[in-house]
């Protein structure tokens, strides 16, 4: 169990150690909750740090069940055909573009062409907000991409390593069985905020 996402991004770090120092490397990491663990992945391997912007689509009625996911230049994966979520997906695209402009501030969009791209959240249930950001990075140029997360299920990690356009790598640090929930695999998992992904993202800025 980590203590928190700061304590989850440092022991996943260490199981990170052969891109430290790499060239054309770049840790993206999935707001919110991913960007403290990134930011710790990033000090540890002396890379830079970014976000990649994706919004989970839930079922309508039921927001904590994923059906989808929207990512970074209108990408959209959907594990399910579910009616209304059509509307769900407009509310989402809306959030999306808000975060995208209330993070990236006035930075310039991402380039990762030739990159490696290392792509980190807090943990992986379903699997789908990672699979449009993995989809996302090839979109945008990324040479290589690696998805590194300390807990997720073993149905999220297989895909993501199986199903085309997959990952050239995952890494996940404990694959417990059963899966009940990423928040279980921490003492404190509070939701993160607008305000901590800016302060983050400024520092390293």
């Amino acid at each position: 169990m980590f203590r928190d996402r700061t304590d989850a991004g440092r022991q996943l770090a260490t199981l990170l150690s052969h891109y430290r120092d790499a060239q054309r490397c770049i840790v993206l990491a999935l707001p919110r909750g991913g960007v403290p663990v990134g930011a710790e992945v990033a000090r540890a391997l002396n890379l830079p740090l970014d976000v990649l912007v994706v919004r989970k689509l839930g079922f309508p009625g039921h927001e904590e069940y994923a059906v989808g996911a929207i990512a970074t230049g209108g990408i959209h994966v959907t594990g399910e055909d579910v009616p209304g979520v059509a509307r769900v997906l407009k509310r989402e695209r809306r959030e999306l573009q808000r975060r995208e402009h209330e993070y990236r501030e006035h930075c310039a969009p991402l380039d990762l062409r030739g990159m490696t791209a290392l792509l980190v959240d807090d943990g992986l249930a379903t699997g789908l907000s990672m699979r449009a950001a993995v989809i996302a990075a090839r979109a945008l140029g990324a040479a290589s991409v690696v998805v590194a997360v300390p807990v997720g299920s073993a149905t999220a990690c297989d895909a993501l390593k199986g199903q085309a356009p997959h990952a050239d790598e995952v890494v996940c640090m404990h694959v417990p069985e059963p899966f009940v929930a990423v928040g279980n695999w921490y003492r404190s998992f509070g939701a993160t905020t607008d305000e901590e992904v800016r302060r983050i993202l400024a520092q390293w800025r």
